[in-house]
């Protein structure tokens, strides 16, 4: 076994028995390179990515690959989840020199780390091809070689630097409105998401559509969020039989998934149904986040409160094959045998026909119209069609918990967990189940045992009860946000506390005020070959976007102006550069709270928990919500608490009216 047998990453140690001499990335390993002047191979993937499987099967597992890599090189196995920061740095090389990124992601670096040469997937035959060129040019023309690294470290840093914008340039809600509709152009109306395959969910992209469409009546783009959110949750890249959502779909109509199951994806999605049902009372959207936190609860929860990480994509077939999908995929002959007598109906509903097709005879299920639909079709009532659905479900779930489940990655990240706490945060406000809340509870004082140490930071991962990571900007935005979410509906102050708490550590080790923005690593950590700023929302939203976000309810529960200043600060410095907003919703989301419609509202008296509760089952996206049943010091609740009475404080750029004693005035207000 090499050395990462050591390492607690379960996509580590997948790599454990490679004959490949792989190491970690730590300062040992790096100090190795240099000292004995050898080429680093920094290979970086996750343990549920498929390609990331076939290559160390193709390659990583071959005598022959190993070898070069071994006589050469210095070889470092990273797991992305649990190094983000050298994922993001390494990955902007490879896009710089071949326009495009993925993983598995390998790059070869001179022995100071600087990146050479580097690429996605790869062959066998390529791969050992191409490291014995470059070893040879190593030792006959090194300085090719670091005449070439310069120049793409230049080029690293280059768009790494944060782009300060135009003094005269400026952002309102007109150059809003052209952006959106310039979106509007790159929408899928049949099936909803993008017109591109492969489709990614993008939760960030529609809680911003559903938001702005909701502020500005425009139904057009409303009814476009809820075809999105509708297909998707149809099936196929949703499992309608066990809960919980793939990471994308390789095709136009979310039909056939890349089948990993992620935490974080989960976590977003069931806070934007959950938006979304508050909106609209979609039963569909209940459904989806009911099956979704079932699934997480069976499947992705440690008995001590955590989150674990991921499925795989791959699981064992019958015959004990690992395929891509095989824990999730049907035959025709096995679904009738499980439906029985109503094959025919259940066909109709899921498709086992052309438009559910995958491969090798398997469908992956997955409805194309509306149950109502099907039940007047086939004069059906509908409540006896959704009875029918939910057997069959059951029946497939019986039969699929005999199959070989797919791998587990049972690390625990703090920003992923944090974001699923929230899931659960949200869908109690939807929905009022409370163990939804008992389990987010859970998870915060996880975070809390476990992940902030007593000098005041995070940490980022924990797997049988170590941690060996510090904590990124991302896992201090999101547990920030998780707990403003706990403090919005336990009315418990503490959460708010902790956040401050986290805040402030954020701008003693992570802000610089030059750029005006928050490096994603910490200045107690080991720097890399250049600095990350993560500015872009993604399949996740950047860390800085998030940040930006929590600065602003922050500084109304604190009136905290500081906060509020760096907040616009970062909105200035970014807005006036957007081009595409898809890379940004979560940006042009801190910019709506900022408008002029936006609100606060501080809901005081003994009912004041039931009636924020109440509240929260409104689609309420532009009013913050605070409130209190006993004396706060909170400065934004501090003497508005009057014995005797419910009292309801809507307050609008810092103004507030006179309390409203009930609640069904308070919403008339809100909402005129």
């Amino acid at each position: 076994m090499n050395e990462l047998q050591f390492e607690t990453s379960p996509y580590l140690l997948q790599h454990a028995n490679n004959p490949v001499h792989w190491k970690a990335w730590n300062p040992k390993s790096l100090e190795l390179a240099k000292e004995t002047n050898k080429l680093i191979i920094v290979s970086v993937g996750y343990s549920a990515c498929h390609w990331c499987h076939v290559m160390e099967h193709e390659t990583f597992e071959d005598t022959a690959a190993a070898a070069v890599m071994n006589r050469s090189f210095i070889n470092i196995k990273v797991d992305r989840e649990e190094r983000p920061d050298i994922d993001a740095v390494y990955m902007k090389a490879v896009q710089i020199m071949t326009g495009r990124g993925g993983w598995p992601m390998n790059v070869v670096c001179l022995p100071d780390g600087r990146p050479v040469w580097g690429g996605t997937y790869f062959r066998k035959e390529e791969w050992i091809d191409t490291l014995e060129q470059l070893q040879q040019l190593y030792l006959s023309a090194p300085e090719k070689m670091l005449d070439y690294a310069e120049k793409l470290h230049q080029g690293i840093n280059a768009i790494s630097l944060v782009q300060q914008p135009d003094n005269n340039a400026n952002f309102d809600a007109d150059n809003l409105k052209a952006l959106v509709e310039k979106w509007k152009k790159s929408f899928d109306w049949e099936f909803g998401g993008y017109s591109r395959a492969p489709k990614f969910m993008m939760p960030s992209n529609y809680s911003f559509l559903l938001r702005y469409a909701y502020q500005n009546k425009d139904s057009e783009l409303s009814e476009f969020v809820n075809l999105t959110l509708t297909r998707m949750a149809y099936g196929g890249l949703f499992d309608t039989v066990g809960g919980g959502f793939s990471r994308y779909s390789v095709d136009m109509k979310w039909h056939v998934p890349h089948f990993e199951k992620m935490l974080y994806d989960n976590g977003q999605l069931v806070s934007l149904y959950s938006e979304a049902y508050r909106l609209t009372h979609n039963p569909l959207y209940k459904k989806t986040i009911e099956k979704t936190l079932s699934f997480i609860s069976k499947e992705l929860t440690a008995p001590n409160g955590g989150f674990y990480s991921a499925l795989d994509a791959d699981s064992l077939t019958a015959q004990g094959h690992l395929e891509e999908g095989a824990y999730y995929v049907w035959n025709k002959e096995e679904l009738r045998t499980i439906v029985g007598e109503d094959f025919e109906l259940f066909a109709i509903v899921f498709n086992i026909n052309d438009f559910g097709y995958w491969e090798n005879g398997n469908y992956v299920l997955i409805q194309s119209e509306s149950l109502e639909t099907i039940a007047q079709r086939f004069n059906l009532e509908v409540i006896e069609l959704q009875n029918k659905k939910e057997n069959w479900e059951k029946l497939l779930y019986a039969s699929r918990e005999k199959r070989k489940k797919p791998r587990l990655d049972d690390k625990c990240l703090t920003s992923w967990n944090a974001l699923m706490l929230k899931g659960f945060v949200d869908a109690y406000k939807a929905i009022g189940t409370e163990e939804y809340l008992n389990i987010a509870l859970k998870n915060a004082d996880f975070i809390i045992g476990n992940l902030w140490t007593p000098e005041g930071n995070l940490l980022h991962n924990h797997k049988n009860g170590k941690n060996t990571i510090n904590g990124y900007l991302e896992d201090y935005c999101f547990v920030i946000e998780a707990f403003i979410s706990l403090y919005e509906t336990t009315l418990d102050e503490k959460w708010l506390q902790n956040s401050k708490q986290l805040t402030d550590y954020c701008f003693d080790h992570f802000y610089e005020p030059a750029s005006g923005f928050f490096t994603f690593t910490s200045d107690i950590d080991t720097a890399l070959i250049t600095k990350h700023y993560e500015l872009e929302d993604n399949v996740i939203v950047a860390s800085n976007s998030a940040m930006a976000n929590n600065l602003y309810k922050l500084g109304i529960y604190f009136e905290n102006s500081y906060y509020e200043a760096v907040a616009q600060k970062m909105l200035n410095h970014i807005l006036p550069n957007i081009d595409y907003p898809s890379a940004f919703s979560n940006w042009l989301h801190a910019f709506l709270n900022f408008s002029d419609s936006n609100k606060e509202l501080a809901v005081c008296g003994e009912n004041a928990l039931e009636n924020i509760h109440l509240l929260q089952k409104e689609y309420l996206p532009d009013v913050v919500l605070a409130g209190t049943y006993k004396p706060s010091e909170l400065p934004f609740l501090k003497a508005r608490l009057e014995k005797g009475k419910d009292l309801f404080y809507l307050c609008q750029n810092k103004t507030c009216e006179q309390p409203l004693e009930d609640i069904i005035s308070i919403l008339n207000a809100i909402k005129s």
